[in-house]
């Protein structure tokens, strides 16, 4: 069996604060490598704080950056783990980024690639959008004997996208993680189901688990950024659309929940949504609906 070990570490990290925060890292890191953790994951931005603005060139790193490594040296020999940064490029460009650290190395980065500008959302007028959706293999503190894992990562808005948690799974992801700064909006119509957002974002992540057949994590944050306060509720969830593991809301806390990823080939094989997904029709049909946007005659 496949089996892995999840840590979530649902933080509350400072705004701006990168030393503050990568201690914090490091606690959880230890921590999550005591209670016998495959893989730790940390939310979106969780090293520089998420309402960062015109702070954001400021606390930005490149990917060789030695704070970054420093935090990639505690993976060898122990759990991988994905931290989240603002990334900053040869080109002067920053993204909101995620990365696997494994083996002492950082081994994959993922981009943002939709960045809200609605409602209290304006992220577009500080970071770029990623231009790409990679899947990547990971062994997630095991070993080769026990195999690697297909590992899919988008940054919080890039979820409520349905495209892009497909073409990762379409990629060989197995295991699609999401790491969020979800600020807590809105109260939900039925009262059952509490904090709006979490009412929200449950409905999209149990969606997203059967449609993709894939473990799906939520890894959100908890704590204050300025007027925002986020609402954490990180959680594991099967192929099977099944919430595995949930963690409360607002506070800070160390999830853990063991999956076994053979349960993704019997669920793909009992449902096989990936397997008949028309991506010639969907290539085809994308490219008329772009063409007859930009005024283009069709080929």
């Amino acid at each position: 069996m496949r089996r892995r070990v999840l840590a979530l570490a649902q933080i509350a990290p400072r705004l701006g604060d990168l030393a503050w925060n990568i201690a914090l890292h490091e606690a959880k890191f230890v921590e999550s490598q005591a209670a016998g953790a495959d893989l730790v994951i940390f939310p979106e931005l969780g090293l520089t704080g998420y309402q960062l603005q015109d702070l954001a060139p400021e606390v930005a790193m490149r990917r060789n950056d030695p704070r970054l490594h420093s935090l990639a040296k505690l993976t060898s020999g122990g759990p991988s783990a994905v931290v989240s940064f603002v990334e900053s490029t040869d080109d002067h460009r920053l993204f909101a980024a995620a990365a696997l650290l494994e083996g002492g190395e950082v081994r994959h980065v993922a981009r943002k690639c939709y960045l809200p500008t609605y409602g209290i959302f304006d992220e577009r007028r500080f970071l770029a959008a990623g231009d790409a959706i990679r899947a990547t293999r990971a062994t997630l503190g095991g070993s080769a004997v026990q195999g690697d894992v297909g590992l899919g990562i988008g940054v919080c808005e890039d979820f409520w996208h349905p495209t892009l948690p497909a073409i990762l799974a379409q990629d060989g992801a197995e295991l699609l993680i999401s790491v969020a700064a979800g600020p807590a909006r809105g109260a939900s119509v039925d009262a059952d189901q509490g904090l709006g957002s979490a009412a929200s974002w449950g409905t999209l992540l149990r969606a997203t688990a059967v449609l993709t057949t894939s473990f799906v994590v939520f890894t959100n944050r908890v704590g204050v950024d300025e007027s925002l306060i986020f609402w954490g509720g990180s959680r594991v969830i099967g192929p099977d659309g099944v919430v595995i593991a949930e963690a409360p809301l607002f506070e800070e806390a160390l999830l853990l929940a063991e999956i076994d990823l053979d349960e993704v080939a019997r669920a793909r094989t009992a449902l096989p949504l990936l397997r008949d997904e028309r991506l010639e029709l969907t290539r085809r049909e994308y490219d008329r609906i772009i063409s007859s946007r930009a005024g283009l005659e069709e080929a």
